[in-house]
């Protein structure tokens, strides 16, 4: 849809100038009418081109303007008034833009729910869902503040999760590299001294100048050959099927799927729990909570659960057989469906979740630490062991 820049009179008499997106200009001026806005000129804005990867937009900004806006509408603030001001102190460029368009189409008539819904890629279906549930109940302050609430709880678990998956990663990347880089420039330097002493080499030093060989023969083909790999893979998880699998195989892994488990558990139930309390009825619920899981086996149970409510059965059931649900889950979900009290005990478990993720990770790290340890002393110390051997023998015969 393209954006024209406007002006006019208001109808006070002052000079209004603007920028507005519509179908057409009869369009725009109906709506500037609409205002008692008198139009003097309307002209199109060019067209920029602006390629670039994914918004650009972090999730704790978005985590903040959610606060912000929550705090200035409980104060009372005006809605406008409140866009206005936050569209001038985000940090981002970018998102400040998006901000002042939602302003814009705010005060044009439209609702908040069916601006923030023009930028699906910023605010999810989650966030406008709750947000129109505010705007219908007529508690936008309330529903503001519990979505900040539940973004910042979300946000924080997913920084645990992360840097419980990054630190190892990042540790063996590390030492893989410092590894690759010994068998390339390292030891060559050690086997063209030790080709030029003669003699024979002991066993592990040849096994080492071998692997040493092999790396520098065919290093090219083995960075080309990874490349490829994580690119196929890439392109592979968009195949529902195969994603299935790997997201089953994510959830059987030692260590890393009990901390998957208890992340996406935490994460449904904060979710679904979130949506209930807001006003959200339970199908349009769980089918935001099904886009929003993270997880193809989590997403398949919760679009069965969908199945089970519309026959007029309950949750449960299709969230047990997925077997990714601890049975106290299940218990107190079905509780909570036969109290009228879901909403209130799905943020209970998302709680006790929490804690269950903080813990997995500080065992999880500290599990990992003398793994990685042991690792890189035995893989480089080896190496290290295996090129002075040579010099040892050299040394005794000259003894």
């Amino acid at each position: 849809m393209p954006t024209f820049e406007y002006k006019g009179k208001s109808a006070s008499g002052g000079q209004v100038t603007g920028s507005y997106k519509a179908k057409n200009k009869a369009e725009l001026e109906k709506v500037l009418r609409q205002n008692k806005i008198f139009v003097n000129s309307i002209s199109r804005k060019p067209t920029n081109i602006n390629i670039k990867i994914g918004t650009g937009i972090k999730k704790i900004e978005i985590s903040r303007f959610t606060r912000q806006f929550a705090t200035m509408i409980g104060a009372g603030l005006p809605m406008v008034q409140c866009l206005e001001i936050l569209s001038q102190q985000m940090d981002s460029a970018e998102f400040r833009k998006i901000i002042s368009e939602i302003k814009e189409s705010v005060q044009s008539g439209t609702t908040l729910s069916e601006a923030l819904s023009k930028h699906k890629k910023i605010f999810d279906d989650l966030f406008v869902n709750m947000v129109e549930a505010g705007e219908t109940g007529g508690a936008l302050d309330v529903i503001l503040i519990r979505l900040a609430n539940y973004r910042e709880k979300a946000d924080a678990l997913a920084r645990k999760v992360k840097g419980a998956l990054v630190y190892p990663i990042v540790v063996f990347v590390v030492a893989i590299g410092v590894t690759l880089a010994m068998l390339k420039f390292v030891v060559p330097t050690f086997a063209k001294m030790f080709t030029n002493l003669g003699g024979s080499l002991p066993e592990p030093t040849r096994i080492v100048m071998g692997v040493s060989n092999f790396v520098n023969d065919y290093f090219l083909l083995m960075i080309i050959s990874l490349i490829t790999f994580v690119v196929g893979f890439r392109f592979a998880l968009r195949d529902k099927r195969f994603r299935l699998y790997w997201d089953a195989f994510k959830l059987k892994l030692p260590g890393f799927g009990n901390l998957i488990r208890k992340s996406a558990v935490a994460r449904f139930t904060r979710t679904l729990g979130t949506l209930l309390s807001s006003g959200v009825s339970i199908l349009e619920a769980l089918e935001i909570t099904a886009k929003t899981a993270g997880n193809t086996v989590i997403q398949n149970a919760v679009r069965k659960s969908m199945l089970s409510i519309a026959e007029g059965e309950t949750i449960t059931q299709p969230l047990k057989e997925s077997k990714v649900f601890p049975p106290m889950v299940i218990q107190m979900i079905s509780v909570g469906e036969k109290t009228g009290g879901l909403d209130e005990m799905l943020g209970k478990i998302a709680d006790f979740y929490d804690e269950e993720v903080e813990a997995a990770v500080a065992s999880l790290t500290s599990l990992i630490e003398p793994i990685v340890i042991v690792f890189i002393g035995v893989v480089i110390g080896g190496i290290m062991i295996a090129m002075y051997m040579p010099m040892f023998d050299i040394i005794g015969q000259i003894r």
